[in-house]
């Protein structure tokens, strides 16, 4: 670096001006450089900034001088001359002296000649990161666009003035020296998933979420609003259920639903036969019944009450559990006559009947099959009493597999019991015998209950 120093003297027969001018050149520090003398390195700023020699350097100028601060140096000046204004790119010219005729010490000048003046120069010097123009000035130098810097590959160079600055691209940051990517997902940047890149990263979001116009967060997607469900849907956060009607179940898929078999549940939904519906299930009743106002029970059609049943005028109709029966007319065999309804009596008087019971009464009754047991299903009781006489009950006739007998509940009645379930559809007769025995008189006699029993098919 080369300083320049101009001297200038002007003389008069009054008084010797001198002035001492130092132009000094400043090199911007930055990457291993430093500041010229006249400059300080200043790090808020990262340039180097003029030094003032006045302040910091005491008695800088000598004798009748006075200091006046320039960029990169100083300028000592006389003190007369000090509050005259200075203009260090054009310097006044003083005015020309001519010699006093009177000072005998001093050669005539003739007045044909023309004084001579001291010529300046006015080439401008400028600091480092500047360059000279044409009108004097300075400009500053692109350091970036010359390619004079001296950043990294992996910086980006920015221009300033007097200058330049290493800085990094938006998703990197300044390590060492060196810019390294800056890991986006480390720090949250997404709001579910995130997939960092050089430079920059990307968000995404779970299944059932939308990614939002801000490419950052997320929102849920109402799925119901595409009908994925085969009956109901019920959105919820990230996802969706669906739910069926009643009588319907979630197939393996999660969105269809198929029908439940409420049959298989339980083999007492209905009291005879389930069927099973979409969506639900209905109960049916063997023929000769109807399905109650429970929907499960079956109840008897009473074929005799409703008229739908095949009896002529002169039969009587009989209902029973499951069906019923036409009854013909009531035909008395001799040696018995029929002595009133259901009723048929042999004489005492007609030798034939000896050996016979007095009267044989014709009954009729209903027995569901399967029956609990032990049950008591008939009652039948003496209806005309003698003195001294007592009275036997007993099954005579038509238990051949013993599911009756009869138990005696006082000296005139007894009562007939099932004592082993039954199964129909079935009929049994039974001859029940009252035996009537008189010591007093010596007296023997029966009467005969002909019981008929329809047992049903089914247990209700």
């Amino acid at each position: 670096m080369l300083f320049e120093v101009r001297d200038f003297r002007f003389c008069s027969s009054a008084r010797m001006l001198a002035a001492l001018v130092f132009i000094l050149l400043c090199i911007q520090p930055g990457h291993g450089q430093t500041c010229t003398e006249g400059f300080a390195y200043d790090r808020m700023s990262r340039q180097c900034i003029d030094e003032d020699e006045c302040r910091t350097q005491p008695d800088v100028c000598r004798g009748d001088m006075r200091c006046v601060n320039q960029n990169g140096g100083y300028l000592c000046l006389p003190r007369s001359l000090y509050n005259q204004p200075y203009r260090p790119e054009i310097p006044a010219l003083p005015e020309p002296l001519y010699p006093d005729s009177s000072d005998p010490f001093l050669p005539a000048l003739p007045r044909s000649v023309e004084p001579s003046y001291p010529r300046v120069r006015t080439t401008a010097q400028c600091i480092l990161g500047y360059s000279p123009a044409e009108d004097g000035t300075c400009n500053d130098i692109d350091e970036c666009e010359t390619n004079s810097h001296h950043c990294n590959p992996t910086q980006v160079c920015i221009n300033t003035a007097g200058g330049y600055t290493c800085s990094c691209t938006e998703g990197y940051w300044l390590i060492g020296g060196q810019c390294q990517d800056i890991d986006e997902c480390r720090y949250g940047y997404c709001q579910q998933l995130c997939a960092n890149v050089p430079g920059s990263y990307s968000c995404s979001c779970n299944p059932g979420f939308i990614l939002n116009p801000d490419s950052r967060t997320c929102q849920d997607v109402d799925e119901c609003g595409d009908d994925p469900c085969s009956h109901g849907c019920f959105n919820t956060y990230g996802s969706f259920m669906c739910n069926c009607d009643e009588g319907f179940e979630l197939a393996i898929d999660g969105t269809t639903c198929i029908d439940l078999d409420e049959c298989s549940f339980s083999e007492f939904l209905c009291q005879h036969r389930c069927v099973n519906t979409p969506g639900s299930f209905s109960c049916v009743c063997p023929p000769a019944y109807y399905v109650f106002e429970d929907g499960r029970s079956c109840e008897d059609i009473n074929e005799c009450d409703t008229g739908n049943n095949t009896c002529t005028t002169a039969q009587v109709c009989f209902n029973f559990q499951g069906g019923y029966t036409c009854l013909d007319a009531l035909q008395c065999h001799s040696p018995y006559i029929e002595v009133g309804d259901n009723q048929c009596m042999c004489s005492a008087e007609n030798p034939a009947c000896r050996d016979k019971p007095f009267t044989i009464l014709y009954r009729h009754m209903d027995l569901s099959s399967g029956r609990s047991v032990p049950a008591d299903i008939f009652q039948m009781q003496a209806t005309t009493r003698y003195p001294g006489a007592f009275y036997i009950f007993q099954i005579k006739s038509g238990n051949e597999g013993r599911e009756f007998y009869m138990r005696q509940t006082s000296n005139v009645s007894a009562t007939l019991v099932l004592s082993r379930p039954i199964k129909g559809p079935r009929e049994v007769v039974l001859d029940l015998e009252m035996v009537t025995v008189n010591n007093v008189i010596n007296f023997r006699g029966s009467s005969i209950i002909r019981l008929t029993v329809f047992v049903s098919e089914h247990p209700f």
